[in-house]
């Protein structure tokens, strides 16, 4: 699993006109190749009448499944420069459909480009992206006495407080990061005086708007 990764923030839809064409581009995060063959027959599926339905995913760590489909339009003057945006982006797991409805106005293969890659582009923009961090849940467990200060501290590190929850003892459930494990478990024992019992839970990946 990947430490930390871009990608876009929720599916979703963004139109241009150009030259009186009207482009839709549509985004899905799609973990899979299937996921992104389904996603993409879906958008032709809703737009069964329009001119062109072109796509682009990237797919994987290490990108190693790419795929671009110009769908009609002249060859490399769609799907190539809509996954040359993604790729610039820096995303990963992410697809791309964009819908064209012909407007009677030709635009050339440079014009075609431009268009089709400046949607993905503005689309983005629009949409939003994220970064996604691993990290892991750990858990302190303290005495009450300490509540206080654990909490205080922890609201103020860079350590995000993900829950409380009271027993005979109290717990302090936070996300840190996979490189950041033993720096926050010697925090925790020099904050305690070594009376806190820290253990490590399930990995999960925190959002933040990139």
């Amino acid at each position: 699993m990947l430490a930390n990764y871009k990608t876009v923030k929720q599916s979703g839809s963004h139109e241009i006109v150009i030259q009186k064409s009207r482009f839709i581009s549509h985004f899905k995060r799609t973990p899979t190749e299937q996921e992104a063959l389904d996603f993409i027959q879906e958008i032709k599926k809703n737009h069964w009448n329009a001119t062109h339905n072109c796509s682009a995913y990237l797919i994987g760590e290490t990108d190693h499944i790419q795929k671009a489909n110009d769908d009609g339009e002249p060859s490399g003057t769609a799907g190539v420069p809509m996954l040359e945006v993604l790729k610039k982006r820096g995303l990963k797991d992410t697809t791309v459909v964009v819908t064209r409805y012909f407007g009677g106005i030709k635009l050339g293969a440079g014009g075609l480009i431009r268009a089709y890659g400046g949607s993905v582009s503005e689309g983005l923009n629009q949409i939003g992206m994220v970064n996604r961090t691993l990290c892991y849940t750990m858990a302190t467990a303290i005495d009450y006495t300490w509540l206080g200060k654990i909490e205080n501290e922890i609201r103020q590190s860079s350590y995000p407080l993900k829950e409380i929850t009271y027993a005979d003892s109290v717990t302090v459930h936070v996300f840190v990061q996979s490189d950041q494990i033993n720096a926050y478990k010697d925090w925790i024992t020099e904050l305690t005086n070594g009376q806190a019992e820290t253990t490590q839970g399930k990995s999960v990946y925190l959002e933040t708007d990139a």
